[in-house]
Parts: C-alpha cells; sequence; structure tokens
C-alpha cells in the first residue's frame, strides 16, 4: 500500500530558505511541495478550498501583509487547512496571536528539517506541534493566568496567612510598611475582594498561596 503524500504549500520571502523548504519537502517520500510563495498577497491569491493543499508552512515576517494575517484571512477562505508558523519569532504575542488567528502549530526556523517533516506529518494526523521553546512559553504564560499575582505578592499573602500583621511582612521582607499596603492593595483588586481574610481565603482556594 503506497503512502500518503502530504501536499504542502511554503509561504517565505527569503529564497534560498524557501528553496532549501522546497528540496527537503520534495525530497522526502509522501511529501509534495506544490506551491511557494514569496508573499502573503500571492499565497491569498492561488490557495482555496479546491487547491489540494494540506499544510502550509508559514512565516511571520513576510513584505506587506504578516504571516499572522495571512493566516487569519487564509482559515477564513479555508477552515479546514493546517497552518504551522516556521519563524524566527518566539516572543508571546507573536506565538498567541498566530494560535488566535488559526495556526495549528509553532516551529521556529532552526527545526532540524527531520523533525520538520515528523511535525508536518504530525499536524496532517490531527497534531499540533509546537517547539519545545515554544511549548514552555506557552506553559509558562498559562501559570501566570492562573495565578494573577507577582512574586512579591505571593509572599506577602503568604506571611498576611500565618497571621503576620502589616509592620511584621515589612520587617520580614526589608520593606517600608507603604510598599506592603501598596502590595495589599493590588492584591485586593487582582482577587476582587475587599478584606485580608476573603484575599487568604481565595488564594487558599485556588492554590495560589
Amino acid at each position: 500500500m503506497s503512502q500518503e503524500t502530504i501536499h504542502i504549500a511554503i509561504v517565505e520571502d527569503d529564497n534560498e530558505i524557501r528553496q532549501t523548504l522546497t528540496l527537503i519537502i520534495d525530497g522526502s517520500q509522501g511529501f509534495s511541495c506544490k506551491h511557494s510563495f514569496p508573499d502573503g498577497e500571492a499565497a491569498i491569491n492561488a490557495i482555496s478550498a479546491d487547491s489540494r493543499i494540506d499544510v502550509v508552512l508559514m512565516d511571520i515576517d513576510l513584505p506587506g501583509k504578516s504571516g499572522i494575517d495571512i493566516t487569519r484571512y487564509l482559515k477564513l477562505k479555508c477552515p479546514d487547512l493546517d497552518i504551522i508558523m516556521l519563524t524566527v519569532q518566539s516572543d508571546d504575542d507573536s506565538i498567541f496571536e498566530s494560535l488566535c488567528a488559526g495556526a495549528s502549530g509553532y516551529l521556529l526556523k532552526d527545526t532540524n528539517p527531520a523533525d520538520l517533516l515528523v511535525h508536518i506529518k504530525e499536524v496532517f494526523n490531527g497534531g499540533s506541534p509546537m517547539s519545545s521553546h515554544i511549548a514552555r512559553r506557552i506553559i509558562n504564560s498559562f501559570r501566570a493566568l492562573k495565578n494573577p499575582l507577582s512574586d512579591r505578592e505571593t509572599e506577602v499573602l503568604k506571611m498576611l496567612s500565618k497571621g503576620l500583621n502589616y509592620k511584621e511582612v515589612a520587617s520580614e521582607m526589608i520593606l517600608s510598611p507603604h510598599t506592603v499596603k501598596t502590595h495589599i492593595k493590588n492584591i485586593y483588586s487582582k482577587l476582587h475582594v475587599n478584606t485580608r481574610a476573603e484575599a487568604i481565603h481565595k488564594a487558599l482556594k485556588q492554590k495560589l498561596i
């Protein structure tokens, strides 16, 4: 039984990178580079639901519209199209904007060619491949969302939960009482509470301390 061929399109403005990716894909059994585009507008004009493209490798820094904008447009046009961002960008905004735009995966350009093919097959089979560095960034961001308190605010709340008053907390943390009160005010605001008891109760319930 012959292996099903995965048809791929590349959107990359760097000619050398685009050509290298094309050679890697076309030189590997089960993979075919159907199209390669130097910019997003060319991809928009060529890709449709009838294009028989399974996976798009999308750069972010493109001339004209960004790869994130192109991803958003293509997903509206072709909802079943799988798009993997292949980029040097590893900042939180680029990662989350790409995923919100509809990207199914996010890889860095230093991904090993053999691993890249594995990831293409993974997304084709319904997965969401991520470079390990990107996955760590996402996990850390979700942890931050779970706990809205800063490390210093968490420490202050832990001490309050042990029965220390403002002055004792200030002494323990080598802070001024005014700074401690500012931290507590921020804690109340972030946890949407009005008293020390409510703050401690909510923090314990949500396992923030």
